[in-house]
């Protein structure tokens, strides 16, 4: 594994697999790597030669400086998780390599990033589409893998891609979970032991409604019973709680396509996001 902080040494290493014909995947991550970065890892290496990890704490996607202040930085541990797995590059750039000075670019994808956590979130979703065209051009992968916990903006990165012809296959990958089913997420470290222990309550609060949902009984009246529930077992508040098409995440009103249902929840001060499959 080999780390690398400059574009210029990226596109080195990667002029010379090209030259070699082999396939390259990159995992953007922000670091602070649990298993279902690990996965995504994984799958990449299935779909190519060689592997990509990068790890950049993106500025531009946090709406409140205080979350960028304290969002973990642990390059080492990180480094350490990925060893066993045989990445290629491990791509860390520092900010100037993103943003040099006087950018002034900022790429925004209409229709997908309104609502739900765009709404709840606002400009965050323009900084991912930045920084993804940007890991997407420095890389030039053929294939790049994101997780289907993020849902709305594993969406968005793909439709980014389709849109601007980057030549970058974005995959989704399944959300993995804990034992008790909670997905995943760098900030279930914030939970104190109270709150871990209601914290499932999402995914299974999701499953009920989801399975009343398919037998035909009316959609708002079970999301809002579900959003009762989820508050009753302790959580502070739910942002949303929706069912969309899968494809555009239009609001659905009937179960006559396929679907996701997703869901944004305060427990504490900290903010939880699920998705599923319906």
């Amino acid at each position: 594994m080999k780390l690398v902080r400059t574009k210029d040494d990226l596109r080195t290493l990667r002029r010379s697999w090209i030259f070699k014909g082999e396939r390259v995947a990159v995992v953007p991550t922000m670091g602070a790597l649990h298993a279902g970065h690990l996965s995504l890892v994984e799958v990449a290496k299935q779909h190519a030669d060689r592997v990509i990890v990068t790890i950049f704490v993106n500025p531009k996607q946090f709406n409140n400086p205080g979350d960028l202040d304290n969002y973990p930085r642990t390059e080492e541990e990180d480094a350490a998780k990925l060893a066993p797995y045989g990445i290629d590059a491990l791509y860390v750039p520092t900010p100037d390599q993103i943003y040099p000075d006087g950018f002034a670019t900022n790429v925004r994808v209409k229709g997908l990033t309104e609502d739900l956590e765009g709404a709840h979130r606002p400009g965050h979703f323009d900084g991912v589409a930045t920084v993804v065209s940007k890991l997407f051009l420095q890389s030039r992968a053929d294939v790049a893998c994101f997780g289907e916990k993020d849902y709305q903006q594993m969406l968005l990165v793909r439709r980014l891609s389709e849109d601007l012809d980057i030549e970058t296959e974005v995959l989704g990958c399944p959300t993995i979970r804990e034992e008790d089913g909670l997905a995943m997420s760098s900030r279930n470290v914030r939970l104190s032991p109270k709150q871990r222990a209601i914290a499932p309550v999402l995914k299974t609060e999701m499953d009920r409604a989801a399975r009343a949902i398919r037998r035909g009984a009316d959609i708002r009246v079970v999301l809002d019973s579900a959003k009762a529930q989820i508050k009753n077992a302790g959580f502070d508040a739910v942002e949303y709680l929706e069912l969309r098409d899968a494809r555009d995440l239009t609001p659905l009103k009937t179960l006559g396509k396929p679907a996701r249902l997703l869901v944004a929840a305060m427990l504490g001060d900290v903010r939880l996001i699920d998705n599923i499959e319906v």
